[in-house]
């Protein structure tokens, strides 16, 4: 039971820290090859929970810190444009979010993003939820029987992890600042690209 709060704890701390934080699938992983003993769905359970926990924590800060304290008006205007669109396709936007959670894809950036728009985070908590289960519960089985199963070499491992850990979060660092750089009226009106300008 130990062993369970304390991968709790530590993953609800990776999922608010909005850059720079490792995969939670490696450090499930880790976890799976580490204490093979822990019921494997419980595991996928807690972890999903604390993940979800922590990016709705995440997309509150957010919300709270960086759209209320550092964006323009003008800004707030522009995201609001998303704000406006996602509230007419909520369907779309929790089915692309079921889908996408199912991938070890960095999750930050689209939190902080949701966070800008001030929409109602339960909104998509619950597709986030249930696809980081599955998707937890199939990296910590892959986890558990590749580490019995093949010799990994380390170094090797940890060099792909680190180009992969950096390449993402530079790319979760200028995802979000271009979302806030988009014309997203000319995006919906005209479907034309464009820079918004701030006065």
């Amino acid at each position: 039971m130990d062993k369970l709060i304390v991968v709790f704890a530590a993953v609800y701390a990776l999922n608010i820290i909005p850059a720079f934080a490792p995969p939670t699938w490696v450090v499930l992983s880790f976890v799976g090859f580490k204490y093979p003993e822990l019921n494997l769905l419980l595991l996928a359970l807690i972890a999903a929970l604390a993940s979800t926990l922590g990016r709705m924590t995440l997309a509150k800060l957010s919300q709270h810190i960086i759209r209320n304290k550092f964006l323009s008006e003008q800004t707030k205007n522009n995201v609001d444009v998303i704000k406006s669109a996602l509230e007419q396709r909520k369907n779309q936007t929790v089915g692309a979010l079921l889908i996408y959670s199912f991938t070890p894809l960095p999750s930050n950036y689209l939190f902080i993003a949701y966070g800008l728009t001030s929409l109602p985070i339960k909104l998509i908590a619950a597709p986030f939820f249930i696809g980081r289960f599955v998707s937890y519960s199939g990296w910590i089985f892959l986890g558990q029987q590749t580490y019995k199963r093949v010799d990994i070499d380390a170094d090797v491992l940890g060099e792909y992890l680190s180009v992969y850990y950096f390449a993402t979060q530079i790319a979760v660092l200028l995802l979000v600042y271009l979302f806030t750089k988009v014309d997203w009226r000319a995006m919906m009106d005209e479907k034309k690209l464009k820079w918004h300008k701030t006065k």
